[in-house]
């Protein structure tokens, strides 16, 4: 549909002026043009040839070249250049002057530009103009949508006649096709065919404003890659390297998918389940490239290849999926380049010689940021750029930063691959500003050991008579007498089992005097056992710190006594049965009652050693 009103816009704009008197700025006259359209690609390169003449007797300084509104909007790049005739290009070493012209007294719905000549053309005079003029955007899908197994066709719409405010005496058009078949081409006087080029003319005497329409509908695989926004980020930096990262967001800007995609088919024929899809990229790095990598956001890719020679370094990328129409990726390259092969010194001062464009063979960059981050401390900052930019500057913070880094930011739309072209950033840097970061390592390392050294030496104790350190000292006091009035407990827990372990021996044997022999020796040293704690007893109720945990000790100490006299009433019971032959039923009822007592309070003296413990 798009296509369609443009193509309805532009022959109602040349409708309108082949119904009204041109107006001639001057006396000039195209005595020759030859123009050649190359459609092998998406982009559109229309490169002209304009033998210019003055028919009139006043100077004549300056050429318009004239293109529809509609069909400007897509002009990417326009240059102009000298031509001594056979072909070969003055080598003047610079492009001749183009500017935006607004002549009065001419369609508004026409675009013009002026090319300055870099001499005034006398009466009679000519010379030869070679004009390159690429446009993006202007190959439409017809079909806009296709399957997987569809072909892509296109349609490009332009006149046969050179659109000019001049009279022309001789002119042709030829048309370059890629070797593919053509579904259909405008078909007017002296219209031929040669292999994959459409050749329309020569036409002779025609007037100013003269068109005649032609639209070419034709199959292209071409690779349709468009970068919808790609930031170029150039980090600078003296010890010797440049650092160039590149992150891509690619659209396939050609016909869109429909219907589901198969890989296994797209496997098995990728010529015929796939034609319209591209599977990689071609970037042409700087010859001495480094360090190169090229990953998305999911990690690294491996489907990458690199090799190069002393004059290139070719980077092939490969996405993780082919990408048909309307499909996108966005991924990530860098490198790293030699310092000393972009920057240079010059009256004073620094300066960046350094590619504009994308380094991806027949990329359209929709909209492109450049940005150059310079080292800390750089001033009197100038750019130099080969064609209008639009700049910028922002301030970046890395590792070891100060103030931050001054950021160059160039940004322009609708680049094409003739936008590669250098550019120069100027700035001054004071040599000494390189010691900056070094001595802040050092100073960082300095600090850090003589901190270490400093620690290591001075006494950051607490003072020992500060009431928080004598506190700190009583409660490790307290600690210490706990721990022995736990180790004398367990003492006495072991010699409770090693009293119940003569019964077992006395039901065995029944040797009752070894058994009295081991009740006398436990009862001896639970006395001691009990004189050995007198004393830390009294301690813990004498300290203030042992407020908390003292009535748990006290009460574990209380209830291991009771068990040792449980422990003793039911030994000598057992004893005195067996002396006076007692057993059976009579035994285990005198033992009963002491027996669940005994249970009782062990497992009580348990928990209460558990308890005092975890304090």
């Amino acid at each position: 549909m798009g296509f369609r009103c443009d193509l309805l816009l532009l022959f109602t704009t040349l409708v309108l002026l082949s119904t009204r008197t041109p107006t001639v700025l001057s006396d000039v006259i195209l005595s020759k043009v030859d123009r050649r359209i190359d459609l092998t690609s998406q982009i559109v390169r229309v490169t002209s040839t304009l033998k210019v003449e003055n028919a009139g007797p006043g100077p004549v300084s300056e050429v318009l070249l004239t293109f529809p509104e509609i069909q400007a909007k897509n002009l990417a790049y326009l240059k102009a250049t000298l031509n001594e005739g056979k072909g070969k290009v003055k080598n003047t070493g610079s492009n001749l002057p183009i500017n935006v012209s607004n002549p009065e007294e001419l369609p508004p719905s026409l675009i013009f530009h002026s090319v300055s000549l870099p001499k005034a053309l006398g009466e009679g005079d000519s010379l030869t103009i070679d004009v390159l003029a690429v446009f993006t955007h202007v190959l439409r899908p017809f079909p806009e949508e296709i399957t997987q197994a569809d072909i892509q066709l296109v349609l490009f719409q332009d006149t046969a006649h050179y659109l000019s405010p001049y009279a022309v005496k001789v002119q042709s058009l030829t048309v370059k096709l890629p070797k593919a078949r053509i579904e259909m081409y405008t078909k007017l006087e002296n219209t031929n065919i040669h292999g994959s080029d459409i050749k329309y003319g020569p036409y002779e005497n025609v007037p100013p404003f003269s068109y005649a329409p032609v639209v070419v509908h034709f199959e292209t695989n071409q690779p349709f890659a468009v970068a919808q926004e790609l930031v170029r980020e150039i980090e600078i930096s003296h010890w010797g390297n440049v650092q160039v990262t590149e992150h891509y967001n690619i659209v396939h800007g050609g016909a869109k998918s429909k219907g589901e995609f198969s890989r296994l088919d797209f496997q098995a024929r990728p010529h015929l389940r796939g034609a319209s899809a591209f599977r990689n990229l071609v970037a042409k790095l700087p010859p001495r490239a480094h360090s190169i990598y090229y990953r998305d956001e999911i990690g690294n890719i491996s489907t990458s290849n690199v090799w190069g020679d002393p004059k290139k370094t070719e980077l092939l990328i490969e996405p993780r999926y082919p990408l048909f129409g309307g499909w996108r990726t966005t991924f990530t390259i860098g490198y790293g380049l030699p310092l000393q092969d972009f920057l240079f010194g010059s009256e004073g001062k620094r300066f960046l010689n350094f590619s504009f464009g994308s380094p991806i063979n027949d990329l359209v960059t929709d909209n492109l940021i450049v940005k150059v981050v310079l080292p800390e401390g750089s001033d009197d900052i100038s750019i130099s750029t080969p064609f209008p930019v639009k700049q910028g500057q922002e301030t970046k913070i890395s590792h070891l930063d100060v103030a931050g880094r001054p950021v160059v930011v160039l940004e322009k739309t609708n680049v094409v691959p003739e936008h590669n072209q250098y550019f120069q950033v100027y700035y001054r840097f004071n040599k000494l500003s390189m010691l900056r970061e070094p001595f802040m390592l050092i100073s960082g390392f300095f600090i850090l050991f003589v901190s270490c050294i400093v620690y290591m030496h001075v006494d950051l104790s607490i003072s020992k008579s500060s009431a928080s350190y004598l506190a700190k000292l009583q409660w490790d006091e307290v600690r210490a007498t706990i721990q022995q009035v736990i180790s004398i407990i367990n003492q006495c827990l072991s010699k409770h089992e090693r009293l119940e372990a003569s019964l077992h021996d006395l039901s065995r044997t029944g040797d009752v005097q070894a058994c009295k022999t081991a009740r006398r020796t436990a009862d001896s040293l639970f006395k001691e056992y009990s004189k050995e704690l007198k004393p830390l007893l009294s301690f813990l109720q004498s300290s203030p710190q042992a407020t908390q945990i003292l009535p748990k000790v006290e009460e574990l100490m209380a209830k291991e006594k009771e068990l040792q006299e449980r422990l003793i009433a039911k030994h000598s019971t057992i004893v005195d049965c067996y002396e006076k032959k007692i057993g059976g039923r009579e035994l285990e009822n005198r033992v009963a009652s002491h027996q669940l007592k005994v249970v009782a309070l062990k497992q009580e003296v348990e928990d209460l050693l558990d308890y005092v413990e975890e304090i």
